[in-house]
């Protein structure tokens, strides 16, 4: 490994990027709303990024680490809790953190999840400040049938998305290794999605900084 990659392999940011990553989520993020309806949308201006994933993968864990406030995003052991579109923000950021609903509950009623399905899709073709998803796959269990599914409902949205591996700390480097590359394999000739991966740990803080890195460069784009 060079001082260039990550633990996992990854191209590592520069220290410059590395520092307004570390900049932008040291301000003093807070929820803004929770959207169950298009037409509670907040107006389009900041840069949005988006965070999804299966049920229990460690998304709100995420956003609460990525921000350094505890409790920020809701955590809890019922699959599909998060029910509607959580908006974060901070002052005078450039950006609004939007954390969707959980998908591969089996508890939900058919209804309600065709109901959130309509919500995310529709929110995902017509929000034009959306910059990217950043979709949350645990690297214990790798890609699943139901992630497989949400990023070719990504692709036919033509939303550039980013996978994002989750509790990195608790497999074993050479086991985080072939998850990376049977992942990397799985999304190579996906036209939304974006190459590099990134592994994560809330836990331990492994990757956040990269996550935040890149999370501060679209902002400029």
């Amino acid at each position: 490994m060079t001082n260039t990659e990550d633990r996992d392999g990854a191209k590592a940011p520069s220290e410059e990027e590395i520092e307004a990553g570390r900049l932008l989520f040291r301000k003093p993020w807070g929820f803004v709303t929770s959207v169950a309806r298009l037409d509670q949308l907040p107006e389009e201006g900041l840069v949005e990024v988006a965070f999804a994933g299966r049920s229990n993968v460690g998304k709100s864990s995420l956003i609460n680490a990525l921000t350094g406030v505890k409790g920020l995003a809701r955590t809890s052991n019922t699959p599909g809790r998060t029910q509607m579109l959580n908006y974060f923000g901070a002052p005078e950021a450039p950006l609004a953190l939007v954390d969707m609903p959980g998908y591969g509950y089996a508890q939900a009623p058919k209804a309600l999840v065709e109901a959130w399905t309509d919500l995310v899709y529709t929110y995902l073709q017509g929000r034009a400040r959306l910059r990217r998803v950043f979709v949350l796959i645990d690297s214990r269990h790798g890609l699943k049938a139901n992630d497989l599914e949400v990023l070719s409902l990504l692709d036919r949205a033509a939303v550039s998305y980013q996978l994002v591996l989750t509790k990195a700390d608790k497999i074993k480097p050479g086991q985080l290794q072939r998850v990376m590359q049977d992942t990397a394999k799985a999304i190579a000739k996906r036209p939304a999605a974006y190459p590099e991966i990134i592994a994560t740990s809330s836990e331990k803080g492994e990757g956040l900084a990269h996550l935040r890195a890149e999370i501060h460069k679209l902002t400029l784009m």
